[in-house]
């Protein structure tokens, strides 16, 4: 476990500083699916840009997923009791993020999750026309290439179970409609999810995000949005040279 361990704290460092204002204080979580059906999560009230290997725990997936699409009642911390692993990183509890992360491992195909709530890009969530505006198609070739052609907007739920189970069915809707899972997810209200097949995926998609809600911002004050042609995005999104591209970024991922 050391290995993947390591490898989320330094993710989640990264994510923390505090020149890329992503997060403040405790914001923001980050995971990372292990092989034998556990994942690693960070632990609530932990502060990403100082976190240590004591700050996560490691959690039973197949429990908590089943928990989420039940739809029933159910006790949070007897959830997490119950699906809690040993040896566990830390003593901590369990973000109530958690139930993202779970939807994102669990249904989204990703082995790494970043939760984090960049500023530019919830001022955009935080608006009357988030979705339209968040949806409206990518505005350049790399948040095509980084981000995918898709992302995937949840307006705002409650964190927790009702977030989860509002995120479940979208999560299967779009991957019905697009054929693959989104890369990004926007939380009105609430910030982003960044879904990567390492870490630096997960990293990656974070930081252009970020960056395409700035040149969003930038275009909604100049005079409007101009998207690219859906045939761009068709044609970046499949191209070998830029999946190619995409792996070099990425450090390997598809």
């Amino acid at each position: 476990m050391s290995g993947p361990l390591e490898e989320l704290v330094a993710l989640s460092r990264r994510l923390g500083r505090p020149e890329n204002d992503y997060v403040v204080l405790a914001e923001g979580n980050t995971s990372v699916r292990l092989d034998d059906g556990t994942f690693l999560v960070k632990a609530s009230g932990a502060r990403l840009g100082e976190i240590g290997p004591d700050d996560f725990v490691r959690l039973r997936l197949e429990p908590l997923l089943e928990a989420v699409e039940a739809g029933d009642e159910r006790d949070v911390r007897e959830l997490f009791r119950s699906a809690r692993v040993e040896p566990s990183p830390g003593a901590g509890d369990p973000s109530i993020e958690t139930f993202v992360h779970v939807v994102a491992l669990g249904l989204g195909g990703a082995r790494w999750v970043a939760h984090t709530h960049p500023t530019v890009l919830n001022g955009l969530l935080c608006s009357a026309a988030a979705e339209a505006v968040l949806l409206a198609g990518p505005l350049f070739p790399d948040e095509v290439v980084v981000c995918g052609p898709a992302p995937l907007y949840v307006p705002y739920f409650e964190p927790g179970l009702p977030l989860a189970r509002e995120l479940a069915p979208r999560l299967r809707a779009h991957v019905e409609r697009h054929g693959e899972p989104p890369r990004a997810i926007f939380l009105g209200n609430h910030g982003l999810v960044a879904l990567g097949s390492s870490a630096a995926d997960a990293e990656a998609v974070t930081a252009m995000a970020a960056k395409a809600a700035r040149i969003r911002a930038t275009a909604l004050a100049a005079g409007g949005l101009r998207t690219l042609p859906a045939a761009s995005v068709e044609e970046l999104a499949g191209r070998a040279d830029e999946r190619e591209r995409r792996e070099r970024l990425v450090g390997g991922a598809t």
